[in-house]
């Protein structure tokens, strides 16, 4: 089958998706994309409000990532760096707990620290060095245990759990019991130690539009809703059909597969609200931590902390909520007003949005850092794509985008 009448669909123009459709071009594939919404990234989406930059949940980018590394061109995205720590509010007050081996300004706040004791920040640095020396595969190797059972066995203090990586983590993982697996803890904390959480200049879809930028002979249909999908072709939800040689889905394929549908993915969801202030309680380019229990926010962030393309005229806060709750979308306004004064002692000016996301993180277990090209393989015309393959991460997405598109031309060759 020549290359060039080799028709080729990708549903979703998500990480996974744009990512494939790269690797199908650097073997002489034209795919076509099918994507439901107006425009590419997937859950990686930055909107302009009243001209404040705001991304769809509060996002970074791991500079670490093995995957991102060889896709995205850093220089170009204009990549703002996060301190290596983090700002926690406790019982009204507020201390910095960071690396100061990689930014030495976060020495004195760190050892002046009321959060953990002298013994757990040893542990820390241990923490860091074991994980420096460990390969990715042997992490996803390991047997699995829950990231709280993870952290227990490793000495840390009831304390410094409940004050620094519950708060932490949970902004992460978007679950507040820290149930995730022990794996993709060391996996994240790796990732943290031996690079920067790093925000692109435009916002966090600076990623997928770099990433479509570099895509030279790919159709991508938006606004094209696809209902379901079998090895004879695509039905849309408008009740037209195609048929292409092979698709590749790269989006949550459970309810477009008819017999996938007993076998939906469950999803951690999350809240972000975006609000302005008059001034900034953290000045650095920290993340704000809140561990009092009582409290239902999780996580803050100025983003004029750092520099984006687009600002308002006052600072910019984005509050995470992570904690189940059935909240109108009012009442959990007022409540993350109330917390935010009660916890931070901060006092908003204007609220701006609230994104609601139903669908943030797969829930997983058996977490794995890659697979073969076959088994992205469904059907004999049918791949899959997607983080939930593997692990919930940015990489996760590229890596099984990437197999996907190896899987297909592997099937090719073969035919």
């Amino acid at each position: 089958m020549e290359k060039k009448n080799t028709k080729i669909a990708i549903i979703g123009a998500g990480i996974s998706g744009l990512i494939a459709a790269l690797r199908l071009e650097k073997d002489g594939f034209s795919p076509i994309i099918y994507e439901k919404s107006d425009r590419a990234g997937g859950r990686v989406k930055t909107d302009i409000v009243e001209g404040y930059q705001l991304d769809r949940g509060f996002q970074v980018l791991l500079d670490a990532y093995p995957k991102a590394q060889e896709y995205l061109d850093y220089t170009d995205l204009e990549l703002q760096q996060f301190l290596p720590g983090a700002q926690i509010f406790n019982q009204g007050k507020s201390t910095v707990l960071g690396d100061p081996l990689r930014s030495l300004q976060l020495l004195l706040p760190t050892l002046s620290s009321t959060i953990g004791d002298f013994s757990d920040k040893l542990k820390i640095l241990k923490l860091n060095s074991t994980l420096k020396k460990k390969s990715l595969e042997d992490i996803f190797n390991e047997d699995e245990t829950t990231t709280l059972d993870f952290l227990k066995s490793k000495g840390f203090s009831n304390e410094i759990i409940e004050q620094f990586f519950r708060p932490f983590f949970s902004g992460i993982f978007l679950e507040h019991n820290l149930e995730t697996s022990s794996r993709m803890f060391q996996f994240v904390y790796k990732m943290f130690g031996t690079g920067n959480a790093v925000l692109p200049k435009a916002g966090i879809e600076a990623i997928p539009k770099q990433l479509e930028q570099q895509l030279k002979r790919t159709i991508i249909k938006f606004n094209t809703a696809v209902e379901s999908v079998t090895d004879n072709g695509i039905r849309f939800t408008d009740k037209k059909e195609v048929q292409p040689d092979y698709v590749i889905i790269a989006t949550d394929a459970s309810p477009l597969v008819p017999n996938l549908r007993k076998q939906q993915l469950d999803w951690h969801s999350s809240d972000t609200l975006y609000f302005t202030t008059k001034t900034r309680k953290i000045q650095k380019p920290l993340i704000g931590l809140i561990s009092d229990k009582e409290a239902l926010i999780n996580n803050i962030f100025y983003y004029t902390s750092i520099k984006t393309e687009h600002k308002g005229g006052e600072e910019l806060l984005s509050v995470t909520v992570v904690k189940e709750h059935k909240l109108s979308e009012y009442e959990l306004i007022q409540k993350v007003k109330d917390d935010l004064k009660t916890f931070c002692g901060i006092t908003t000016e204007r609220y701006l949005k609230h994104y609601p996301i139903k669908m943030a993180l797969p829930q997983l277990n058996n977490l794995r850092y890659s697979l073969m090209p076959s088994e992205t393989r469904l059907t004999e015309r049918m791949f899959l794509a997607g983080d939930y393959l593997l692990n919930g991460s940015l990489n996760a997405a590229m890596i099984s985008g990437e197999m996907a598109a190896i899987g297909v031309i592997q099937t090719i060759e073969k035919t």
